[in-house]
């Protein structure tokens, strides 16, 4: 099947405007996505429709609600291939799926002396939140690094899983480097010595299918924003055998079974990680978004965007100064780069009064940025609404920022 992308480009109506006078190119994909307009219907159908709150009205507006929201966990069951439904925790966002199995694993399972391991590539959301409970714990971090070319020293693990580690924490795919790692293989290592596995998800689900069973992952978890969703809303994917063993992570309605102030006592799951109201609207709106990149199809999405990355790259490599951060062949569409002698929040500023939205700075990716001695970067990101010809504007834009800036 081949996409059609001018089909596919009236389904985003964002991008039709104009920044400054400027047709938008929108390359900041990896940050958020752009929501189509099944996904923003989807949201007005529920408030103009059937809204109600979920699980425990006793009318017809919260049981149709209710009906909807849990049809988009039954939907991401098949969408990542869980073994059960009760396996789907929804969250507010990749990074409280990551806090709430550091708090809630760490309760269970970490003692002090224990070791977990970071890889060096991590967003800070799957670095912090691990700090913050070995800190708590008495436990240590230990950090699988990557080399200059982007890749992760998988055979490190070797040495660095011990007897005391209990948990690796590593992104499917790194958010600066676009580096698609070898999950599989580091999952593989780390079950051989027990060691139990969280990866980050964000970056791939919306480029990669992602079969948890096949990958054997303990933990996976990702976020709808970056998937043509809304925001507010995300997915922690755990094995029930852990899950179960885990204390909740906050507390309130939902997530209870009986309360008084002798004794509570918790929900089964998957609702003992669901305290509170939802995003109800997001969650419902999420299953569109999951609809309408199945039938896209994600290899197809996936085949396309390898495509605009690997014209990007090479017309980039074209521009004198240019360093390209993260260059192996396994990559999704991120490219991070800067320019010698050019200030990289000077670029992107001046690209954004060209209407060209990119992102700069850190990106939230501090140990990235210390690895390779740089104070920030500059990074584009594609989405299946890009086109061969925004990129075309893009190289003339920069190249003109270059000589105006050397």
């Amino acid at each position: 099947m081949t996409l059609d992308i001018a089909r596919i480009r009236k389904d985003f109506p964002i991008l039709e405007q104009t920044v400054y006078n400027k047709p938008l190119i929108y390359f900041d994909s990896a940050a958020s996505s752009q929501k189509p307009l099944q996904v923003l219907k989807k949201e007005e159908q529920l408030h103009l429709e059937y809204y109600g709150n979920i699980h425990r009205g006793a009318h017809f507006l919260a049981d149709k609600a209710t009906i909807a929201y849990e049809a988009v966990r039954d939907q991401l069951k098949k969408f990542v291939n869980a073994a059960n439904r009760e396996e789907i925790i929804f969250t507010k966002g990749t990074t409280e799926s990551i806090n709430l199995v550091a708090f809630s694993f760490g309760e269970a399972f970490i003692e002090a002396g224990d070791e977990l391991i970071v890889s060096e590539m991590e967003h800070h959301a799957n670095i912090v939140p691990w700090q913050m409970m070995a800190q708590r714990k008495g436990a240590k971090i230990r950090v699988l690094p990557f080399d200059n070319d982007g890749r992760l020293m998988i055979e490190k693990l070797d040495e660095l899983i011990t007897e005391k580690t209990k948990l690796i924490a590593v992104a499917h795919v790194a958010n600066t480097l676009g580096t698609i790692n070898p999950v599989d293989k580091i999952i593989e290592k780390a079950h051989a010595k027990g060691v139990k596995v969280l990866v980050d998800g964000a970056q791939a689900v919306k480029h990669l299918p992602v079969d948890v069973q096949a990958l054997d992952t303990d933990f996976y978890v990702f976020s709808a924003h970056k998937m043509y969703g809304p925001n507010g809303v995300g997915v922690l994917y755990g094995k029930k055998e852990l899950l179960d063993q885990m204390p909740p992570y906050q507390g309130g309605g939902e997530m209870i079974s009986e309360v008084s102030f002798e004794k509570t006592t918790f929900n089964d799951l998957p609702y003992k990680f669901e305290a509170g109201t939802p995003h109800i609207t997001g969650v419902v709106a999420f299953g569109e978004a999951i609809s309408y990149l199945e039938n896209l199809g994600v290899a197809e999405v996936a085949r396309y965007e390898h495509e605009l990355l690997q014209y990007a790259t090479q017309k980039l490599l074209s521009i004198q100064g240019m360093t390209i951060y993260g260059t192996q062949p396994e990559k999704s569409g991120v490219i991070t780069f800067n320019i010698e002698g050019i200030h990289s929040f000077d670029i992107s500023t001046m690209l954004d009064k060209m209407g060209i939205a990119v992102r700069s700075g850190r990106l939230c990716a501090d140990t990235v940025m210390q690895h390779y001695g740089v104070s920030g970067t500059i990074r584009i990101s594609f989405a299946v609404y890009n086109t061969f010809d925004e990129i075309d504007q893009f190289i003339v834009a920069l190249k003109k920022l270059v000589m105006m800036l050397s």
